[in-house]
Formats: C-alpha cells, sequence, structure tokens
C-alpha cells in the first residue's frame, strides 16, 4: 500500500511507517495528480484540495483528512469515483474550547469585561461549540445556542434564533461548518445585516472557518464602533488576510485554535484508525504528544494558570509582526499542551 501524507501532520512517521509499504512526505498545497497518481490513499489537512482535477485517473481509493473541516473534499466527486475519505470530527474540540477561554480572560483582563455579567451566543453547538458551552457556564457566562440543524432534528426549545443573539448578546462566537449553499447555508452569515442586527459594543469571535464571516461587514462594525472587539482565527482568502482587519482585531491568530498538540495527537490517531478500518490492516501503536517542560502551574487564581499554560496574545503578536508568514506560523506551530498535561496549584 502506498500512501500520500501533508508533511505537517505530526506524530504520525513511526506509525504511518508500520502500516503502508512506501510513504511519500509532501506539503499539503504541493499535492499534484503526478504525486497521487498510484497511491492508495491519502491523509491531509485543509491546504489539500482534493477534487477531480487532482484524482481523476488516480488509484486513490481513500482518503483521510486529519481535520474537522472537510469543504476541501470534493464529497461528490469522491462518491462518483468511488473514493471513500473521513474526517475527525471532535479531535480538537477541547483545544477550540481553550483558545476560547483564554481569549475571554483576556477580554476580561484587558477590557473591563465582568465575565458574570455577560451572555454569551453561541453558534453552531456540535463538538467545539458544546465544549465551549461548558466553559462559558464554569467562568459564569450566560450561555444562548443556536444550531438549526439541531434545533430541527431534535425539535429542542433550548436553541435560540440568530436573530434573538444578535440582538441579546455581548459575545458571539462561530463554531460551524462552512456551506456554500442549501437549507444551512453558512457562507456569510455574519453579513453587514447580521452586524447592524447586534447589540452595541459586542464582542465577535471566528474560529470555524473565514468565510462563515463577511471581511468587509466585519471591517465596517469595528470602524463604526458597533462592535468593541474581535477575536480572529480564520479569515476568508487565508494565507492572504485583510490586513486592515488584522490590525484591528484584540486577537489575530493564523487558525491555530485547534493546535494544541493534544488534538493533533486526536486527529491523527483518528486518520490512522480509520486508514487500518478501511484497509483491514491490524496494528499496534500510539500517538502521543511531548510532555511540556514545566508540568507544575502554581499561581494566584485559575484565570492566571489557564494563560500561563496557553495565551493567544503569542500567537497574534506573531502574526501581527509578520503577517507574510501566515502559513509557516501555522505549519510549523510550537507544542501547546492543553489543561490536562499540567498540574494546578492555586496559592490564594
Amino acid at each position: 500500500m502506498k500512501v500520500i501524507v501533508d508533511n505537517k501532520i505530526p506524530y504520525i512517521r513511526e506509525a504511518i511507517e508500520q502500516i503502508a509499504d512506501e510513504v511519500i512526505y509532501a506539503p499539503g498545497k504541493d499535492f499534484t495528480p503526478e504525486l497521487v497518481q498510484d497511491a492508495d490513499a491519502l491523509i491531509i489537512r485543509t491546504r489539500t484540495r482534493c477534487d477531480r482535477s487532482l484524482l481523476a485517473g488516480s488509484k486513490v481509493k481513500f482518503i483521510a483528512t486529519a481535520t474537522i473541516g472537510f469543504d476541501h473534499i470534493d464529497t461528490a466527486y469522491c462518491r462518483e469515483a468511488g473514493i471513500t475519505w473521513t474526517n475527525a470530527p471532535g479531535c480538537n474540540s477541547a483545544s477550540v474550547a481553550q483558545y476560547i477561554q483564554s481569549a475571554l480572560f483576556i477580554l476580561q483582563q484587558t477590557r473591563g469585561m465582568k465575565l458574570n455579567q455577560m451572555t454569551i451566543g453561541i453558534v453552531g453547538v456540535g463538538n467545539v461549540g458544546s465544549k465551549v458551552a461548558d466553559v462559558a457556564r464554569k467562568l459564569g457566562i450566560q450561555v444562548m445556542l443556536n444550531d438549526l440543524p439541531r434545533e430541527e432534528r431534535e425539535e429542542s426549545t433550548m436553541f435560540a434564533s440568530l436573530k434573538s443573539i444578535a440582538e441579546k448578546c455581548d459575545i458571539i462566537t462561530f463554531h460551524v461548518p462552512l456551506y456554500k449553499e442549501g437549507k444551512y447555508k453558512t457562507y456569510h452569515l455574519a453579513d453587514k445585516h447580521f452586524f447592524h442586527s447586534l447589540k452595541k459594543g459586542a464582542v465577535i469571535m471566528n474560529t470555524s472557518r473565514g468565510e462563515v464571516i463577511e471581511t468587509e461587514a466585519l471591517l465596517e462594525a469595528l470602524r463604526s464602533g458597533i462592535l468593541s472587539d474581535a477575536v480572529i482565527d480564520v479569515w476568508e482568502h487565508e494565507p492572504d488576510i485583510d490586513l486592515e482587519l488584522l490590525e484591528k482585531v484584540i486577537i489575530g491568530t493564523p487558525h491555530i485554535a485547534g493546535y494544541s498538540a493534544d488534538g493533533k495527537a486526536n486527529a491523527t490517531r483518528m486518520s490512522l484508525e480509520a486508514l487500518c478500518r478501511f484497509f483491514r490492516i491490524e496494528t499496534d501503536y500510539r500517538i502521543t504528544p511531548p510532555e511540556p517542560k514545566n508540568k507544575l502551574i502554581s499561581t494566584a487564581t485559575y484565570e492566571e494558570a489557564s494563560l500561563m499554560i496557553y495565551d493567544p496574545r503569542r500567537d497574534s503578536d506573531a502574526l501581527k509582526s509578520h503577517p507574510g508568514l501566515f502559513e509557516q506560523l501555522r505549519g510549523d506551530y510550537p507544542l501547546r499542551r492543553e489543561e490536562g498535561a499540567y498540574r494546578i496549584v492555586i496559592t490564594k
């Protein structure tokens, strides 16, 4: 079996080389029809567009994307060509929740927001949105949920309309997949009409897909004061992001909210498990991220401990200083562990 692997997928080499007869590593943007022509399987990230132009005439039978999102896979073409594909739902949900929690603490520290007096609207309540809701409740924030597919499927009364969230929430965070068409379309879900309906001074967060928010509408809302702040990890036209928007947001990061080592290890493991299931291969391997240098976090408050473990301002400062290095900052992302890797001692 021959497998082509994105060379930025971590913790995969030892395991995949036990599984496959031949493994080729390549940058995600450099997957070509010639490269994949005689491959049996691909393990990719979002930078590889898997469609007819890449796959036609190839031997590829299976694609695993080590990501939650799968809008870079032409699922209709794969179905037509008899290619099985899989993603890694929920793999980095705790990592994104960690990012949101740290961003909330930063807003509290630098903007004087009293979190226990705030209301947050969570748009998209899947694996990620559910964990973000847990974080918000733990911090004493009032939570409103919006998820149209779940609301219709479950016939539940726990969901609010997007209009109601816009009118009532101090903070709104997006955790939806990107659907460009159809009943649950999320492309430019946050457009100029959405921003004009917001509670004045609200904060917007987006860690889902850049195209969920219309860039010019977001910029105008920041310029006019409709929004007080924005936390943006995903951008339209990545990696060629809008530099004015980068300058205006309180936190702007290079699509790394889900990039904890724990989340990456989960995605790699899920991709390999799916590959082995498809090709009916039995193997024994472990995917374990490195330990942090200092496992003991001793500080006066949980807020301080959380920001010692992960402070997104480091990633934001790096991107704002070198926006042209978006892909490099993302591809060479340093080790970041989640809270469970540490022993936290509150001294106060």
